[in-house]
């Protein structure tokens, strides 16, 4: 079966002449971002250039956290919990939040120590977190066979269904007179006197003052044929769907062989930290010296292969006219072969160390990919270059839980409001202006 089955949203029939704002991109920080907008009295589109939610938006591991995030994700996923937590009355509909909590494994006194100071952090966010011994893993996990002596046990972390959030913010962003545009590619940017005035779909052209870039994977093809240099890689990660486990455990959790979540049909979401495949292509030479911290840092978890892909992506185009069919309208969704390999060791771990899932079976598996910038956190930035043109991209696997927060300082850098958070740390200058590119080395 490819992909997860995400719930369907409708395209609108009929394209706007003139929006305020146009959203590239119908993933769940294109939707959040689009909402936002709307909530605020702005006319908005949302193109979509295959279907709402069908890309790593629907893919992820389900994860909301706070925990074990890169410092400077700290603050947004604060407010991001707390959107999270009224999501449902806001929207109207289910999106399978819960507030279940996270465990984070400490497998060497390296994490100890990296677990060890979260708690303080966090209780200037009044959200709670502690370091826990194997009693309470215990109680927490009845049966787990680990010689883990500690681990960090956030209670306000929590998991959502990938398959119904961006949809219900995106069916949310209707209701509030957005236009959803689904199967609608946006070909290219239109300026007048310097600044953004429209964009041109592969449907015709809309008017508008501003455009938000949220194309995920796809950000850095479109934005360089704007002209713009946006450092960006893709990362795959597959996981696997079980069926329901009676009598399941509720709280998340990670350890350095496997990783899972309760699904709310009583399944779990399985994956391994390990299986994180790139594939070398030519993106990978053209950014080589801006990913080299990362690749020193990183490269345990990374497995780098060569493959198909590396022609797919050459014969590419990379510059096209607003009359020439483009690459997003040659792939509408991107659907890569799941890793059986590290999807069968995750789950054959997990099997070994915990009886309640000895008889797990396998619903499904897929993969999806991950955009990730070169020090792993993500661009939310007006570009000066273009006036009125914005980037909300990169957030390198942790896009799904700060969904909602990103969304919103999105919207208040489009409409000049003074920012949820300070934007500085997500601007795209500073990959170009001689600031040093600084990764996080926890988890």
């Amino acid at each position: 079966m490819p992909g997860p089955q995400v719930v369907p949203v409708e395209g609108d029939a009929h394209l706007p002449a003139r929006v305020d704002v146009v959203v590239i991109g119908g993933g769940i920080i294109g939707v959040s971002t689009a909402l936002e907008l709307a909530e605020r009295g702005l006319s908005v589109a949302l193109c979509e250039k295959g279907g709402i939610g069908q890309e790593q938006s629907s893919r992820n591991w389900g994860w909301v956290r706070i925990s074990q995030r890169d410092p400077r994700e700290v603050p947004l996923m604060a407010e991001s919990i707390r959107l999270w937590r009224d999501l449902d009355r806001r929207t109207g509909r289910d999106t399978g939040y819960r507030q279940c909590g996270i465990v984070f494994a400490s497998s060497d006194d390296g994490e100890a120590a990296s677990n060890a100071k979260w708690p303080e952090e966090l209780g200037r966010y009044q959200l709670p977190s502690r370091i826990i011994g194997p009693a309470e893993l215990a109680t927490l996990y009845p049966g787990l066979k680990t010689d883990i002596k500690s681990a960090l046990h956030t209670a306000a972390d929590g998991r959502a269904e990938p398959q119904k959030a961006a949809p219900a913010i995106a069916e949310a962003a209707r209701d509030k007179g957005v236009h959803i545009l689904t199967r609608c590619a946006v070909r290219g940017l239109e300026t007048s006197a310097g600044r953004i005035s429209g964009v041109v779909t592969e449907r015709g052209a809309i008017a508008c003052d501003a455009v938000v870039l949220a194309g995920g994977a796809w950000s850095s093809l479109f934005a360089g044929n704007a002209g713009i240099a946006l450092p960006q890689l893709k990362v795959m990660n597959s996981v696997i769907r079980t069926k329901p486990i009676a009598d399941g455990p509720e709280v998340t959790f990670y350890d350095k062989d496997f990783a899972f979540r309760k699904r709310q049909d009583g399944g779990y979401t399985i994956a391994s930290s390990y299986d994180n495949i790139v594939d070398i292509v030519p993106d990978s030479l053209r950014h080589m010296l801006k990913f080299l911290p990362a690749l020193k840092s990183e490269w345990k978890s990374l497995r780098f292969r060569i493959s198909g892909r590396f022609l797919e992506e050459a014969r590419m185009a990379r510059r096209w006219q607003m009359d020439e069919e483009t690459p997003f309208e040659r792939c509408r969704v991107l659907d890569p072969k799941p890793s059986e390999k590290w999807t069968n060791y995750a789950l054959a771990e997990l099997r070994k160390s915990y009886p309640t899932f000895a008889n797990a079976e396998i619903a499904q598996r897929w993969a999806g990919y991950i955009d990730v910038t070169p020090d792993a956190v993500p661009v939310i930035s007006a570009i000066e270059e273009i006036p009125g043109f914005h980037i909300a991209t990169g957030f390198s696997g942790h896009g799904f839980g700060i969904g909602p927060g990103a969304g919103r300082l999105m919207a208040d850098i489009v409409t000049n409001r003074t920012p949820v958070v300070d934007p500085t740390a997500f601007r795209l200058a500073r990959f170009y202006d001689g600031s040093k590119i600084e990764l996080f080395s926890g988890v």
